[in-house]
């Protein structure tokens, strides 16, 4: 996982004293700061130097012409900013799920790595019984039987319900109807027929899988807490890892832009955010705590082909809409404080001051009185 890259966000800008709304008056013509003036931007991952020897009559307002018109010129727009952040991304199939077995017997049967388990097929077996996946969120952590209440009953009702069984209702309490069911269910299943779900004999995942690796081998002795297998989502995530103070950027349900192997962009969705806490790289080293997204890929035939592979995430942490930018290199520092803009009108130009907003991918919002969208401005040497 590489670094977290910002690109947008103006950091180490040496701030001047607020400008006050109009500059002071004063005899004569006030001036700009003859030479170089320089306005450091992290703008688009560079920055700029700003060079500004004009003049402003402080006597007749913010503006005043000036002697000669500036080198080159661009245009105020109006558009939407985003402030974005990119990080290295993994594309694969999510968090790795360690299934352990919890009863003793022989591995009788395993799948294939690969392999995808659905609803009511066999994760493996044990002395030839069959160990069961179902759908839920909560883990089996106990035997279900008659008289029992919780979100562990609800799930296995529904999921026998799924399967064709019927005769109760589902909710989260398990009663001598929902024990008929499970009876049915074990006849069909070569098990025996307690109308109890003893523990380990059923594994709840969110949804289908997809066996990742193999922990053991056919023929080998398991033992209760002992590793099976592994499994992961069957369809294609992307996990990327940000550092804690850049939780801000990942937001659950936020649209984000993938760059593929390749240079392809797609749309991506935020679909789960999580902390997660990563062992030091040496053995003295403190862990970190990090922040773990998981993006989902809007185009997934767009990923065709790539079962595991680095990509670029760039998350955008805040908008600013239907605002009045320039490049960041047309800005001016005033010897008042704060900051202009070079207007080219006529074949002569004049100075007016401006407030900055936003500053993302080497533009900069701008604010102030006369600025107007189309309007001229210079970008000085």
């Amino acid at each position: 996982m590489g670094p977290v890259k910002d690109g947008t966000t103006l950091d180490g800008r040496a701030e001047p004293e607020t400008a006050p709304s109009r500059p002071r008056r004063r005899r004569g013509r006030g001036k700009l700061v003859a030479g170089l003036l320089v306005v450091v931007a992290a703008a688009g991952g560079g920055f700029v130097a700003v060079n500004s020897t004009g003049m402003l009559d402080g006597g007749a307002g913010p503006t005043r012409s000036a002697s000669a018109v500036p080198p080159a010129t661009t245009t105020v727009n109006r558009q939407t900013l985003n402030e974005t952040t990119d990080a290295d991304g993994e594309l694969g199939y999510g968090p790795v799920t360690t299934a352990v077995s919890r009863q003793p017997g022989t591995i009788t049967w395993l799948p294939e790595s690969g392999a995808t388990i659905s609803r009511g097929k066999s994760l493996y077996r044990v002395d030839n019984k069959p160990v069961t996946l179902m759908y839920g969120d909560t883990p089996a952590y106990r035997d279900l039987k008659n008289g029992l209440e919780g979100k562990d009953v609800e799930n296995l009702e529904r999921n026998l319900s799924k399967l064709g069984y019927d005769g109760f209702t589902v909710d989260d309490e398990f009663t001598w109807d929902t024990a008929e069911a499970v009876m049915e269910w074990q006849d069909d299943r070569g098990l025996d027929e307690t109308g109890v779900v003893e523990l380990g004999r059923v594994v709840f995942a969110p949804n289908k899988v997809r066996v990742e690796s193999l922990d053991s081998e056919e023929g080998q002795p398991a033992q209760p807490g002992q590793k099976v297998l592994t499994y992961t989502g069957t369809n294609k995530v992307i996990t990327v890892q940000l550092d804690a103070e850049d939780q801000r950027m990942a937001k659950k349900g936020a649209k984000v832009e993938v760059t593929l192997p390749g240079g392809k962009s797609v749309d991506g969705k935020i679909t789960e955010v999580a902390t997660v806490i990563v062992p030091g790289e040496s053995q003295n080293a403190e862990p970190e705590t990090r922040v773990e997204a998981l993006v989902s890929i809007g185009n997934a035939k767009s990923a065709r082909g790539l079962d595991k592979a680095s990509v670029d995430v760039t998350f955008t942490a805040s908008q600013r809409k239907n605002v009045l930018t320039v490049p960041v290199a047309a800005l001016v520092a005033l010897q008042e404080g704060g900051y202009g803009l070079e207007v080219v009108e006529g074949g002569t130009s004049r100075y007016i001051a401006v407030e900055t907003g936003m500053f993302a991918g080497g533009r900069v919002e701008v604010s102030g009185g006369g600025l107007t969208e189309g309007m001229t401005v210079g970008i000085p040497k």
